[in-house]
Parts: structure tokens; C-alpha cells; sequence
């Protein structure tokens, strides 16, 4: 373990979930990358903690799929596979068509200021390259979107899921071609919502999620031809 990621404390928040915390964004920055050994004792020795914490972040890392645990072997980063890349978009794909539907309906005013607002900022972070930023305001596009279907429900289900398209949207973003599509995307999402034009936001939403699985696939493949070659 070369990487130089390190615990930061919060006085808020139990030692469990900073670790947790501080366990999966190393994985997500691939700080901590696929294939690579979790061992406890490296880890509490790193990060100066019990093992027990550890311990119980791996399980929850399990949960997530940033973590697969080996039979005689232990815990290591889960790969990106495309099979997993695939379920998590076609669950994607149909509960963000249900949420713009929604969206569209019940969206407020204010509501739709806040979502322009957002947009601006993610196309901002585009122009200033930083991956993590790009990330988070495109994270909280969508999380706006998802609040204006007014579906408590909903919104939980796609926060359940938002921590496994997490990953995935991080591979996208990382992809430098592909971010002022993105920026494209995204205006034309919210010139649908804008005219509460269901078919035309459904239809943007789909593109959107589309592209994000062919360009992982891309690369996907093109990382697998190129570790073979080395």
C-alpha cells in the first residue's frame, strides 16, 4: 500500500463512519485500487484506530461492492466489471425516467432556480478540471432532481443506490473527452424540465445514462488489451 490517504477526525461523527468514510473515498480516488489486499492490521497500524472499526468498514464496503471478500484470502477493492457497471445502470436508467417524470410534474419554481443554479455550477467545475469537484456537482444535479418528485420513497431508493453509481460516475468524470458532453447533457435535461416535457427529459435522461455505460465499457476494455500488453 503505496498511497498516501490518512484519516481526518470528526467530532460529529462516530470512529466507525470515519473510517468508513475515509476507506471508501480512498478506493473511489483509487487511492486504494482494484485488486489490492485490505489487511487489518496494516490498515488500524495506517490510520491509527483499532481493528474493530476496520473491521466493521470493510463489511459495510461489502454492502456497497467497493469490497469482495475471498475465501481464504480476505478482503480486497472489487474490480469495475462491466456485469456490475451494467446492473447498477439498468437500475439507473429506470428509476431516474420515473424520477424526471416526477420532476417534470411537481417541480417548484423554486426548486428550478436551484436546479439552473446547480447546473452552473457543474459546468463551472468542468472548466476547472478538478475530478472530485465535477463529481460532487454533478452528484448534486441530480440529488436536486430527485427532490423535486416530491416521492420520499424514491429519493431513498436512489440514495440507497447513489453509493454504488459513485464509483462509476468517477470513471466517466475521469474521461476528459467526455465532460463537456456531459455539461450538454445536462442542459438539455433541464431545458426538458424547464418545459415539463416528459418525453423529451426521459429521453435525455436515457442518453445520458447511455453514454456513461458505453464510455466506461470503452475503457474498460481498452485498460484489459493494454494490461495484457504489459
Amino acid at each position: 500500500m503505496g498511497s498516501t490517504f490518512k484519516v481526518t477526525m470528526n467530532e460529529y461523527l462516530p470512529l466507525r463512519d470515519v473510517v468508513f468514510n475515509t476507506l471508501r473515498q480512498a478506493i473511489l480516488k483509487g487511492e486504494l485500487e482494484p485488486g489490492e489486499r485490505l489487511m487489518e492490521i496494516q490498515l488500524a497500524e495506517r490510520l491509527g484506530v483499532s481493528r474493530t472499526p476496520i473491521r466493521e468498514a470493510i463489511r459495510k464496503l461489502e454492502l456497497e461492492g467497493l469490497v469482495l471478500m475471498i475465501p481464504r484470502k480476505g478482503a480486497e477493492v472489487a474490480e469495475i466489471s462491466e456485469k456490475s457497471l451494467r446492473e447498477v445502470l439498468e437500475v439507473r436508467r429506470s428509476l431516474e425516467e420515473l424520477a424526471i417524470e416526477l420532476a417534470c410534474q411537481r417541480i417548484t419554481p423554486e426548486e428550478l432556480t436551484a436546479l439552473e443554479e446547480a447546473e452552473n455550477r457543474f459546468a463551472r467545475a468542468v472548466e476547472d478540471g478538478e475530478v472530485m469537484a465535477i463529481a460532487e456537482s454533478d452528484e448534486n444535479y441530480h440529488e436536486l432532481i430527485y427532490q423535486a418528485t416530491a416521492n420520499d420513497r424514491l429519493v431513498q431508493i436512489l440514495n440507497n443506490l447513489r453509493e454504488q453509481m459513485y464509483r462509476y460516475r468517477l470513471e466517466y468524470i475521469k474521461d476528459e473527452d467526455r465532460r463537456q458532453i456531459l455539461v450538454v447533457e445536462h442542459e438539455h435535461i433541464l431545458r426538458a424540465v424547464r418545459r415539463r416535457d416528459i418525453a423529451d427529459a426521459k429521453s435525455a435522461v436515457r442518453e445520458h445514462i447511455d453514454n456513461q455505460q458505453l464510455t466506461i465499457t470503452r475503457n474498460l476494455t481498452t485498460a484489459k488489451k493494454i494490461s495484457k500488453m504489459v
